[in-house]
């Protein structure tokens, strides 16, 4: 380690491979004379140069004791941290303080009460991205939006924000349209049906999804099972010349980042907050390029937005900000009471996807009818097609075979997964406790089951559920059925299922 003449310390760096998500995270020794002599400590922030003076990078520091990590003459530097740095192990790298971002003052301004403007958050979103924020102040950050709640004012400042602080992708002056389901809701997994029906009936449809935030699946982590989501903005935009659509994972693209960095504190705390989700749902959309967008709003007593009010509110302010950032946006209210298909994780809602685009007469009814009115709403975004046409549309190209068509070509052109489809190895079967009729299904308590069979991080992890809202059933009739691959999130998983229904039943008598 040495001193240049700028007084600023410099270390050797190492690479410590560590994944810390989306968080640039340092590594200096206790024992280090830098962290001795300058004072730094555990979870400050330091800046590393590559040259003296240089345009740094921000990271946390963590402090270690084992020299087998990062030793006396070493900054370790994450594996986040380290690609953006981008030099070789060994280099000497130089550190610093790191200057506290003003736009805390902004943050806690928000905990207090008050309303943002568009500066304000520009500010706070660019030093984000910028790594100048800590999980922990990105998490109060969150929390100060989430409980004094956003005027859709701000969320549209903060909407704008994001997308400015990211790459826009331009398809050429094209109509390109995109839909979006708020979530919430077990089995909902329409998009990869719609996708094809829509780009079978000509229109573009680049569909950039994330992976899931408090969901048993998102729409990538599904696709994901069938064909590559991480592509480069090459790669996408020659599928959608070949294909007109592209079902990929829109984090690879540098589109609207903020929201990734948002979402990697979001998760762990099982956070979804109203004003974050229409600024997270909108920026993305935005930025990849969408002229049209339709929104899905379930509604039920245990979805997201549990009744046709607060539905509406909702899409007022999707409707105003989608209208003043230039993006046509329809908002339609969805029955949310239940589940959807029949599979929740990512291999079972795969199973029916595909049965429903293959015309299996065993396809979830409710899946294939929703998707299909989906998709009608979409196509009549068409300026060609007449209002009430749509759905027609949609149910010829499906019927006829072209959807599947089209979603086999899809699933080639983003390459397809050389691992077979397999559901999980463990399988237990939830069974009725009495007869009765099927009065409610509680999806929070479906995707909490599924969650902790693993998914979505086990493919084949997950829930299938057997009989739905209406049905008559039987004492010792099977309701639902857990797949998981790992006997520790198969006992969890169980144990959350049989402490309480996630079925109210109704005597026939």
């Amino acid at each position: 380690m040495s001193q240049n003449s700028t007084d600023m310390p410099s270390l050797k760096l190492r690479r410590v491979g560590i994944d810390t998500y989306k968080e640039n995270v340092a590594y200096l020794h206790r024992d280090c004379p830098v962290y001795r002599s300058e004072g730094f400590q555990a979870l400050s922030k330091i800046e590393i140069h590559k040259v003296a003076n240089g345009n740094p990078v921000i990271a946390v520091l963590n402090v270690v004791d084992d020299e087998s990590i990062t030793a006396l003459d070493q900054l370790g530097l994450s594996e986040q941290v380290y690609r953006q740095l981008d030099v070789p192990d060994g280099t000497e790298v130089f550190i610093s303080h790191a200057t506290p971002p003003t736009s805390l003052k902004s943050v806690h301004r928000k905990i207090s009460g008050e309303r943002l403007a568009y500066k304000e958050y520009l500010d706070i979103v660019s030093d984000i991205v910028n790594s100048r924020y800590s999980k922990i102040e990105i998490a109060a950050f969150l929390v100060g939006c989430s409980e004094t709640g956003m005027e859709r004012e701000e969320v549209l400042n903060l909407t704008r924000a994001m997308v400015d602080t990211g790459e826009r992708i331009d398809w050429g002056g094209h109509q390109v349209s995109d839909k979006h389901c708020i979530g919430g809701i077990p089995g909902n997994r329409t998009t990869m049906i719609v996708v094809p029906i829509v780009a079978a009936h000509g229109m573009l449809m680049p569909k950039t999804s994330s992976r899931a935030i408090t969901s048993p699946a998102g729409t990538a982590d599904t696709m994901e099972v069938l064909a590559f989501v991480e592509h480069s903005q090459e790669n996408l935009r020659e599928i959608l010349t070949k294909e007109r659509a592209f079902i990929a994972w829109g984090g690879t693209a540098n589109l609207a980042p903020a929201d990734d960095m948002l979402i990697s504190v979001e998760r762990p705390l099982s956070m979804d907050s109203i004003g974050q989700m229409v600024a997270s749902i909108l920026s993305k959309k935005i930025a990849a390029g969408a002229t049209h967008l339709l929104i899905d709003i379930p509604v039920g007593p245990t979805a997201k937005i549990r009744n046709s009010s607060d539905g509406l509110k909702l899409r007022k302010v999707f409707e105003y900000v989608g209208d003043k950032m230039g993006l046509h946006t329809e908002v339609i209210l969805t029955d949310g009471s239940q589940p959807i298909g029949n599979g929740v994780g990512p291999v079972l809602e795969t199973i029916d996807i595909m049965k429903v685009l293959e015309n299996d007469p065993a396809a979830s009814l409710e899946l294939r009818e929703k998707a299909l009115q989906l998709a009608g709403r979409i196509i009549e975004f068409d300026f060609d097609v007449r209002g009430g046409q749509g759905y027609i549309i949609a149910r010829d190209i499906l019927e006829s075979g072209r959807a599947l068509e089209k979603m086999n070509a899809i699933i080639d052109a983003q390459g397809r997964n050389p691992n077979p489809l397999t559901l999980g190895i463990l399988r237990h079967d939830v069974v009725a406790m009495e007869s009765g009729i099927i009065k409610g299904i509680d999806n929070l308590k479906i995707a909490s089951i599924a969650r902790l069979a693993g998914a979505p991080m086990d493919k084949g992890a997950g829930v299938y559920i057997h009989k739905k809202i209406g049905d008559t059933v039987s004492q010792g009739m099977v309701l639902l059925s857990i797949y998981a691959e790992f006997n520790a999130d198969f006992n969890f998983a169980i144990a959350l299922a049989e402490k309480e229904s996630s079925f109210t039943l109704e005597s026939h008598e």
